[in-house]
């Protein structure tokens, strides 16, 4: 249409909830689809798809002949069709901890990318694996890591403990709006650091990024695992 920018919808989507709920039917309504990032869904609109980035930790499960480590994305219908005989993966939230993950057997990486695990929850398979999250030791990595539980029940915590925020003293960061409200799917040593971090209890917003943990702490970590 001459004038109108071809963005209008993506940069006036919250407006545009509110009229088009206000004039369509119930019937063309997905209600279960809420927020400016389910806009698409909620009206029948065709979305751009949802990418997943990851990458096989073993040559052995290698999806491409000679490309052992290969950096790999795909939409995250064609990631729920694979069918990979990797037993454990880890998902981690920074990009170089990402691509720095060593040879693991039978393992795959993804990145997470922060909240929102809709576009992982269609991949099936990855309930018969072993899930590893690690995320960064603030309030934030423990929601992030709460979040991903409402979608895999048994997903472990790696290298999101008391032992690891204390060896890394020196490298705190400060996390300026921390979560408060309570995360119910922590275990209880998770749940008693998390509350030592909203409650201020070792120093006014305490945060170790996953970036700053040492490399050879990182693989003795996944060793053990």
């Amino acid at each position: 249409i001459p004038g109108v920018h071809s963005k209008l919808i993506e940069t006036h989507r919250s407006v545009l909830i509110a009229l088009l709920d206000g004039v369509l039917p119930p019937d063309a309504i997905i209600s279960s689809a809420s927020g400016i990032n389910q806009f698409a869904r909620r009206y029948g609109f065709r979305d751009r798809p949802q990418r997943i980035r990851f990458r096989m930790l073993d040559p052995a499960h290698a999806l491409l002949p000679e490309l052992d480590f290969a950096d790999v994305t795909l939409d995250a219908d064609s990631f729920a069709r694979l069918r990979p005989t990797v037993t454990r993966v880890f998902i981690t939230e920074n990009e170089v901890n990402f691509l720095a993950l060593p040879k693991v057997e039978d393992g795959m990486a993804i990145f997470g990318a922060g909240y929102g695990f809709d576009a992982l929850a269609q991949a099936s398979w990855l309930s018969g694996c072993r899930i590893h999250y690690w995320g960064d030791i603030d309030t934030h990595g423990f929601a992030i890591l709460d979040q991903l539980r409402s979608r895999f029940d048994h997903v472990e915590s790696l290298l999101m403990d008391r032992r690891t925020l204390m060896t890394h003293e020196s490298l705190w960061g400060t996390e300026p709006h921390p979560v408060l409200h309570d995360l119910s799917r922590l275990n209880e040593a998770e749940r008693t650091l998390f509350d030592e971090l909203r409650y201020n209890r070792l120093r006014q917003g305490v945060r170790l990024e996953q970036e700053h943990v040492g490399f050879a702490w990182m693989t003795n970590a996944l060793a053990k695992a």
